[in-house]
């Protein structure tokens, strides 16, 4: 069986914490089915910054614009390999054209 990660609201992980202070943290956590660290991780998180702690801080990318940037990467790597190439051949025309004077 996959355990897939499930995400809580900040409604739901406010209403759990209140419950682990009224009902005790074993009971909570067994009834909602989380880790004892993550309910003390909340609640340290709650304690610091308050109802803002508990908010996630990252931003979601957009897959569509994570693979344009690849794309865009891809792409400056293909110049400039040939632009090394065009100075290269350019350094070589110019010795050439100056050994057949």
């Amino acid at each position: 069986m996959s355990k897939s990660k499930r995400k809580f609201e900040l409604e739901e992980k406010l209403q759990i914490l209140r419950e682990g202070e009224t009902q005790g943290v074993e009971i909570t956590c067994r009834k909602h089915q989380i880790s004892r660290s993550l309910f003390y991780n909340w609640k340290n998180k709650f304690d610091r910054h308050g109802p803002d702690g508990l908010t996630p801080k990252y931003q979601r990318v957009d897959p569509h614009v994570k693979s344009l940037e690849k794309e865009n990467e891809r792409l400056r790597k293909v110049i400039s390999k040939q632009a090394l190439e065009l100075e290269v051949k350019e350094e070589l025309l110019k010795k050439t054209k100056l050994h057949y004077r």
